[in-house]
This record gives structure tokens, C-alpha cells and sequence, in this order.
């Protein structure tokens, strides 16, 4: 039913956001622009609660949320430990060990095809590791792959947001799966935090790939979420652009309650952002 970007799209929201997508994505197929706007009215009518006092469990049965047993475990951190992933039989990297806190930024670099991409899907938890362990704790809390969508915001070229609908209702629509509502001053707010003022209205498809990419930070920066995962940041980007998503890596440097981020890329540039560096090599 669902292509690769929808798949991608559904995998980043919060767990209990899922359960409305079947019966939602359909409407986001019309170009008839007043038929899509009542579906989309209704549609956000409609929404579920996402956010019940309880956590979802995961798909073992498990509980989502450990918590830590040592109060000398940061509150916000990412771990891991000997990780390593194959597609079928070809090995795409192994023996990844990683610990990033809270104020620090990790950068990820290695040639194309070396995995770099895989590494921060294995930590959004949108692909499970073939071997080592990923620890994504936030708020004394280890958070499961399916819980963790709610703490993260990720930039991705797999990431397409829907050219059928204008950026302002990519926006509200994606808000409203995350259990946010979004005023026009907030539409405004997020709009000019990356540069696209007075373009809201405008449909996605009409935008070059230099405007999806600021819109793609928009929408990961919806929920203030602590943790920052950037693939090819400042891909199709300006000079503008550039200074912009700077400007994120560094307030979440200095984000209130903590904030992470780690950075795929093999841009020099980028790389200097890091507080370390890991490098991925792929496997022979």
C-alpha cells in the first residue's frame, strides 16, 4: 500500500500516530485542490489522542522505557555497543562503538555505500541492527525503537514530504500526528525559522530542492525533540540555507534540558561541527 517515502514518513512519527495513517494517506493522493483541503479539514478533525500516560510496548512485548538502575547515567545520551549491520550477505559494517551526550555533536563519515545513512536509521530505530546494541536514553529513560520517535527530529534525503500539499499543511498535518497544534503565528514562526516566510501557502511540488530540504527541518524541529539526527544536512542548500541549519546545530547545542545531534556527511564543513568523529568504512 505504501511507497518508500510514505514508509519513511510513517516510521518518524510517534508509535500511536500510525494507528491514524491507513485510514488518513489516502486523502493526500488528490491534486484538486478544494477536494483536498475538506479531506484535509476533516481528516484533522478526526485525529486520535497520541499521547496516553502509558508508552507503547514493543514489538517482543517488552516494556519501551527502561529505567536506569545508576543515578550517575546522564539523562539524555546515545550509546553503542559493537554495532554492526549486513543486507543479506554482505556485511555493511560491524564493531561500531559510540557514546554521544547531551551539548555534543557527532559527526559520521566514511565513502559512499559505507553505511553512513544505515547508522543513523539503526538509531532512529526505523532498522534494527544485525549484531551490537543501541542505548537511546532520554530523561533517565532507555527508550525503545518505537518510543524514541517522540524525543528525535531526522533530515533525510529518504525523507519526502507530500508536493501535493502546500507547506503550511504538510506542516499542520504532521503536527497534528505528533499531538501538536500549530496557530498561523506558529505556521509563521516555523516557516521563518528556515527562511521560507510568505511560502506557506505554496504547494510542496512547486518548491526547488533546496526549499524541501529547509522544509524537511521544519518539520523535524516541530516537537523541539532533544535528540537531532541530520543525513546530508545541508544538501541542495544555499549559502543562506548553510547558515541556517548552522544556526539549529548550534542551538541545540545549548538547548534547554539538553540536546544532541549527530551528523552524517563528508562535507569538511560539516565535519567541523563535531565534537568527534566516527568513521564508517564499508566492509570488502
Amino acid at each position: 500500500m505504501f511507497g518508500n517515502n510514505e514508509r519513511v514518513i510513517r516510521s518518524v512519527l510517534p508509535a500511536k500516530a500510525e494507528r491514524t495513517w491507513y485510514n488518513r494517506v489516502w486523502f493526500l493522493r488528490t491534486t484538486h485542490a478544494e477536494k483536498r483541503r475538506n479531506i484535509y479539514a476533516s481528516a484533522l478533525s478526526h485525529e486520535v489522542e497520541m499521547h496516553a500516560s502509558t508508552l507503547e510496548t514493543t514489538e517482543h512485548g517488552g516494556a519501551s522505557d527502561n529505567r536506569m538502575n545508576s543515578s550517575a547515567q546522564p539523562d539524555l545520551s546515545i550509546r553503542l555497543e559493537q554495532v554492526g549491520h549486513r543486507f543479506g550477505t554482505r556485511k555493511v559494517f560491524s564493531g561500531i562503538n559510540l557514546e554521544v551526550a547531551a551539548g555534543q555533536v557527532c559527526t559520521v563519515t566514511g565513502p559512499n555505500g559505507s553505511g553512513k545513512s544505515t547508522l543513523l536509521r539503526i538509531v532512529a530505530g526505523l532498522l534494527a541492527a544485525s549484531e551490537g546494541t543501541v542505548s537511546v536514553t532520554v530523561s533517565g529513560l532507555i527508550r525503545s525503537a518505537a518510543a524514541r520517535r517522540d524525543f528525535l527530529g531526522y533530515v533525510s534525503p529518504d525523507l519526502t514530504l507530500y508536493r501535493e500539499l502546500t507547506a503550511a499543511e504538510n506542516l499542520q498535518f504532521f503536527a497534528r500526528l505528533r499531538g501538536i497544534t500549530l496557530t498561523r503565528d506558529d505556521l509563521i514562526e516555523r516557516l521563518t525559522q528556515v527562511g521560507l516566510r510568505g511560502r506557506g501557502r505554496d504547494l510542496v511540488g512547486t518548491y526547488s530542492s533546496g526549499m524541501r530540504q529547509r522544509l524537511k527541518y521544519a518539520f523535524a524541529l516541530l516537537a523541539n525533540p532533544p535528540i537531532l539526527l541530520l543525513d546530508e544536512p545541508t544538501a541542495n542548500l544555499d549559502v543562506s540555507g548553510i547558515a541556517i541549519v548552522e544556526t539549529i546545530v548550534a542551538a541545540q547545542r545549548r538547548r534547554v534540558g539538553g540536546g544532541l545531534t549527530i551528523i552524517a556527511t563528508n562535507e569538511p564543513r560539516e565535519l567541523e561541527w563535531g565534537d568527534m568523529t566516527v568513521r564508517v568504512d564499508a566492509e570488502a
